[in-house]
């Protein structure tokens, strides 16, 4: 015997949700303690980020827990998994930003309170931007017609404001009590050279600034070459019983069901209208292709079809499973010729819930990724004083995303075999990475400005990929990580989101921010800053 049918799957779901409190932040946070480990190499600077992200996560819970309890947002268990995700790693973004900014300080100050002053003075503006974006971005979730996308919004606000808080008030304080014995064993001696030039990035800085025009219509050639297979990105929905990826009761049911009797039995499709126009009602939905049976509710005493308000119930069973494409189709269908006959007549059920939903997510791509794009050249410009540099950075964090699809495709079809997406991955995706993604914009760009100002656009942009290109690099890893951990949950939405997203940061890290820009940068000159 199985339990299947809407209540079915819906208990699996929770089952499988109700994972998300350990298993979860348990991986998220062995992951990044891993990362950490492997750039600090130090065994207490480590635990130190890690605990301000875990501060971080704790307050923002307290937080959300109340404003869902008096009602004032919805919160389900995807928005609760983005959360724990989202928070860990972006607090420990920032963190590495103002660790790395503090160690080089460390050289230039005698005293750690010294080091750290100017630390907060150099990073807090970069901080507060790329915070101040990602809470822009997401709140442009509030204009989808989804509940469950409009929760987000505010939830990954809140986690983002004790992200930047935590990173700029406890985290400080922490480092300054502990000087230069966080870095243990490799501490900043005052008045030592700074290894970031001579290293890896260094290197890198050097190579872009000799060959700048090659190496941008290199990669911007790759890019484009993973963009062109954007169109094999599916996300017209997945059909229920694809939306775990491990065996359910609740799969196996309706698969029983389907070799046993018409596939959509269990779900059958409820159509509402006048009860005057009950025959004509049933005769046109018999004529539909698709309908295997129509039958009005009755009630059980009088054997007489329920009516309420002038209205009728009836129930339509289809042919097809009622999460399929087919059985889609014949919910148009019947919405079409229904209209014919009464303008009151509506269809509903899940086949239609599913349908509706699918065709909102695709209005919300529409609407909502211009506002974010749009959110986030504001942002630039009045960050950067300029108007040409923040078009262009625009212009390569949507090269960037269409490069991501296209490499998801290649991957959940080919390597994965996945049979589909959520129509709302591409849009979280892309407010995610043009959000977070354009904090390493921030993080990069902000010093180069700060750097041009003492040396000039070639040599400030030099100097600061070598300085910041380590910790966009590890920041990058880290939020990449850390979304990855989606995919240990059974299902295909999480799963398929947190691969998208880490591929996304990957390229953005390291050929993106680290590589285009800064080659763009320095082929153009001087005219990046435009106006000023």
């Amino acid at each position: 015997s199985y339990v299947t049918g809407p209540a079915g799957f819906l208990a699996d779901l929770g089952e499988a949700f109700g994972e998300i409190d350990g298993i979860l932040l348990v991986v998220a946070l062995a992951v990044v303690l891993v990362i950490l480990l492997v750039v600090y190499r130090s065994p207490i600077l480590p635990f130190l980020v890690l605990f301000s992200s875990v501060l971080a996560l704790g307050v923002a819970s307290a937080v959300i827990y109340w404003l869902a309890d008096t009602e004032v947002l919805t919160l389900n268990g995807q928005s609760q998994g983005i959360l724990f995700i989202l928070v860990v790693g972006a607090a420990t973004d920032y963190s590495l930003l103002l660790v790395s900014r503090y160690r080089e300080e460390l050289r230039r100050h005698h005293t750690p309170y010294d080091a750290m002053r100017a630390s907060l003075k150099g990073t807090y503006e970069a901080i507060l931007a790329s915070g101040g974006t990602v809470i822009l971005g997401v709140m442009a979730l509030l204009l989808s017609e989804l509940n469950s996308v409009q929760g987000l919004g505010p939830v990954a606000a809140v986690g983002i404001v004790f992200s930047m808080l935590s990173a700029l008030t406890f985290l400080p304080a922490a480092l300054v009590l502990l000087g230069r014995a966080a870095f243990w064993p490799f501490r900043p001696a005052y008045g030592s050279a700074p290894t970031e030039v001579r290293g890896i990035w260094g290197r890198v800085a050097r190579f872009v600034g000799r060959r700048s025009r090659p190496v941008w219509v290199v990669v911007s050639l790759v890019l484009v070459g993973f963009a062109a297979f954007l169109p094999q990105f599916k996300a017209d929905g997945v059909a229920q019983s694809d939306v775990f990826l491990a065996t359910v009761e609740a799969t196996e049911g309706q698969e029983a069901l389907a070799r046993h009797f018409p596939a959509g039995s269990g779900s059958p499709a409820t159509v509402i209208g006048p009860a005057d126009q009950t025959e004509a009602l049933v005769a046109t939905i018999s004529g539909v292709d698709g309908v295997a049976a129509v039958v009005p509710l009755v009630d059980p005493a009088t054997q007489q079809p329920v009516v309420v308000d002038g209205l009728v119930q009836l129930d339509v069973t289809l042919e097809a499973a009622a999460d399929s494409d087919e059985a889609e189709q014949t919910v148009r269908t019947l919405r079409a010729d229904l209209d014919e006959v009464s303008e009151d007549a509506l269809v509903g059920g899940l086949t239609a819930v599913q349908l509706d939903t699918q065709e909102a997510a695709q209005r919300d791509l529409r609407v909502i990724i211009p506002v974010v794009l749009l959110v986030i050249l504001l942002v630039l410009m009045v960050l950067l004083r300029s108007i040409a540099l923040p078009v262009l950075l625009i212009g390569t964090v949507v090269l960037s995303f269409a490069a991501t699809l296209g490499l998801a495709a290649l991957v959940f079809n080919g390597i994965f075999d996945f049979p589909g997406a959520d129509p709302s991955v591409p849009l979280f995706s892309f407010v995610f990475l043009a959000a977070l993604g354009i904090d390493y914009n921030i993080f990069l760009m902000a010093r180069v400005r700060e750097e041009t100002v003492r040396h000039g656009t070639r040599e400030g942009m030099l100097r600061g990929l070598a300085v910041t290109g380590g910790v966009i690099t590890s920041a990058g890893i880290v939020l990449a990580g850390t979304f990855l951990v989606l995919s240990v949950l059974p299902l295909v939405f999480l799963t398929t989101l947190g691969i998208t997203v880490a591929f996304g940061v990957l390229l953005d890290t390291f050929l993106v921010r680290s590589v285009l820009v800064p080659a763009l940068t320095l082929d153009i000159g001087p005219r990046i800053w435009w106006p000023s």
